[in-house]
């Protein structure tokens, strides 16, 4: 029997919003987190060398292995040898690699609520159970240990996002080492997205192999790197997993693009240009954070890295996905659902990719106050006698 799998609603949204853009409408892609920018110039410059110069096929780069292990060493104080990182295409199959390495089919992994969409649908599509954890306010959108500790029976693994996707939070020092050792205790085996890693507002981000190596970590080029298009990522394996990911990876997707990974060696240590992008995200979120409170978006989860602003809509609408497709058709402005990343409470959520430039963001916040007001004075109005 086949699984059934929810469908992404910010790819329906995305799909109105590209025909908008085709008819000549000025819309603002706040639906998706993907930087507006490009790959960094070098690593741009290099693979219109690479294609003069190499006819590419199957292929996994020495160097980028390296490279990535470098990193663990000179970021977190972690020596990995370069065989655990298996390049991927992208997050996505270092995320499916991870999952059929660590489980089996029925094996439960827990994961926060809200959460990235695919975390659960992937889980579902594996045959495996998503056990949910609910997070709100109290505890910033975020998992802690005292919550992981309170599963019964313990989940088989425990997938960990910090900074988040949908809310930007991250989970502090402590609690992520207490984290660990309740999965140490339990025998949960950590799987942790740090995708958002480098994109951080308030301190350096510590990697989950600074608290245990046997953590599968998911990382990948399309975020801090600018280069979502070029399909390229990392999973940083167990060592005693190596042989298990990379007899997956040959069998489910060969090798990531040859291009991309000669373009991701270079764009490793283009620190001055992709410094620059996290400088503009830092000013859109601080101009969100003014903007939104005075358009009645008050309850905002805190964004403390990646690029997004989940805020409760719930004064407003009690069906996240219309809400946002009527303010994409009203102001050409896309934003995402909710519904994608908490399907319990997110009808009342939505979420905004400040990953723009500052004058799309300046330009969306100008089409959508007076939007919101509208939409507030309506649903202060009084309802009118005998509805």
């Amino acid at each position: 029997m086949t699984a059934t799998v929810d469908p992404f609603y910010a790819i329906s949204i995305s799909r109105l919003a590209h025909q908008m853009a085709a008819s000549g409408e000025p819309v603002i892609h706040m639906e998706f987190g993907q930087p507006s920018t490009g790959a960094p110039a070098a690593a741009v410059a290099r693979a219109h060398a690479v294609l003069d110069q190499d006819a590419m096929g199957y292929w996994e780069s020495p160097a980028l292995k390296q490279r990535i292990a470098r990193y663990y060493q000179d970021a977190h104080g972690v020596a990995i040898d370069a065989e655990q990182v298996i390049l991927t295409c992208g997050a996505s199959p270092a995320f499916v690699l991870a999952l059929t390495c660590a489980f089996a089919p029925g094996a439960r992994v827990a994961l926060a609520r809200p959460g990235y969409v695919a975390y659960r649908n992937t889980l579902k599509a594996l045959h495996m159970v998503p056990v949910e954890i609910g997070c709100g306010e109290a505890e910033r959108f975020q998992l802690t240990a005292d919550a992981v500790a309170a599963i019964e029976p313990a989940p088989d693994g425990l997938i960990v996002a910090s900074p988040a996707n949908p809310t930007g939070t991250v989970i502090d020092d402590a609690e992520l080492a207490a984290i660990a050792e309740v999965c140490r205790r339990r025998n949960i085996r950590i799987l942790s997205d740090e995708i958002y890693h480098r994109l951080s507002y308030v301190a350096p981000v510590r990697s989950m192999l600074e608290e245990t190596a046997d953590a599968f970590v998911i990382n990948s080029f399309s975020k801090y790197y600018s280069m979502a298009g070029w399909r390229l990522g990392w999973l940083v394996v167990p060592a005693d997993m190596i042989d298990a990911a990379r007899a997956r990876m040959g069998n489910l997707f060969l090798t990531p693009p040859s291009l991309a990974q000669h373009a991701g060696l270079v764009a490793f240590d283009e620190c001055d240009e992709l410094e620059g992008h996290v400088a503009t995200y830092r000013r859109n979120r601080e101009i969100l954070l003014e903007r939104l409170p005075a358009m009645g978006l008050r309850r905002i989860a805190p964004p403390d890295g990646a690029f997004y602003i989940y805020a409760d809509i719930g004064h407003l609408t009690d069906d996240s996905i219309a809400f946002c497709r009527q303010l994409l058709i009203d102001t050409a402005v896309a934003t995402a659902p909710g519904v994608d990343f908490d399907p319990v409470d997110g009808h009342r959520f939505m979420r905004l990719s400040f990953a723009v430039s500052t004058e799309e963001i300046e330009e969306a916040c100008r089409r959508m106050a007076p939007w919101f007001e509208h939409m507030g004075r309506q649903a202060a109005a009084p309802m009118p006698a005998g509805a």
